[in-house]
């Protein structure tokens, strides 16, 4: 995923503590290694020692989206759409974020769907602003609305629909133990919302087989 090396627009989007001085890698390293002799593991041992740099590195990609303005990401549209008026639609769009309570993961699909005022965004920068908020601690429903809210105010269009469906390791692997079962959040903006067809075309979109082959 690109990543945009500027502050997020949106200062609400910013956690507090990212204003404050951000730890070095040492510090970063030396806090997994605190945590590994806390759990009753020696992180000097063969097979740890190279752990707490092998964290660090994976939480550069896990946590990416706080370094990416998602604004930015739909900033540049195309009116060339002969008109093109009817629902665009991305669906199964795998996810992957993680619990801002527990820092386990949430594992599902997006469906995101908006119907174009005059124009349009390239599909990928839907995908890319999934990923911008999911590459966050987060919880889903904000996640849900984050996602919408920011396809609405930037594009404006005539209604915005995201519905996630995801697993929650912290309640599947932890706590309860409930293996298999989903969380389904949704956000429906605009016409989305006021017109019960588009809304249920929209959700019969989503649930509805793909004809043929699509690779």
């Amino acid at each position: 995923m690109d990543i945009d090396p500027s502050p997020a627009r949106d200062a609400a989007d910013i956690p507090a503590a990212r204003s404050k001085r951000r730890p070095t890698r040492a510090e970063a390293e030396a806090a997994v290694r605190t945590l590994l002799r806390w759990a009753g593991e020696d992180p000097d041992r063969e097979g740890l020692r190279e752990t707490p740099a092998r964290v660090v590195r994976s939480y550069e990609e896990f946590f990416a989206g706080y370094a990416v303005d998602p604004v930015a990401l739909l900033e540049r549209t195309f009116a060339e759409t002969e008109g093109y008026d009817e629902i665009v639609l991305l669906r199964d769009i795998r996810l992957e974020s993680y619990c801002e309570h527990h820092m386990v993961p949430i594992v599902g699909r997006a469906h995101v769907a908006y119907l174009p005022h005059r124009r349009v965004v390239g599909i990928s920068k839907l995908v890319r602003v999934i990923e911008a908020y999911a590459r966050r601690l987060q919880i889903q429903e904000k996640l849900t609305a984050q996602i919408a809210n920011t396809i609405n105010d930037v594009l404006q269009p005539r209604g915005v629909a995201v519905v996630i469906e995801a697993a929650h390791q912290c309640m599947t692997t932890r706590g309860v133990h409930k293996p298999g079962v989903a969380m389904v959040t949704s956000r429906m903006l605009g016409a989305f919302r006021d017109d019960p067809t588009t809304r249920r075309e929209f959700l019969s979109m989503i649930r509805g087989p793909l004809d043929g082959n699509v690779e």
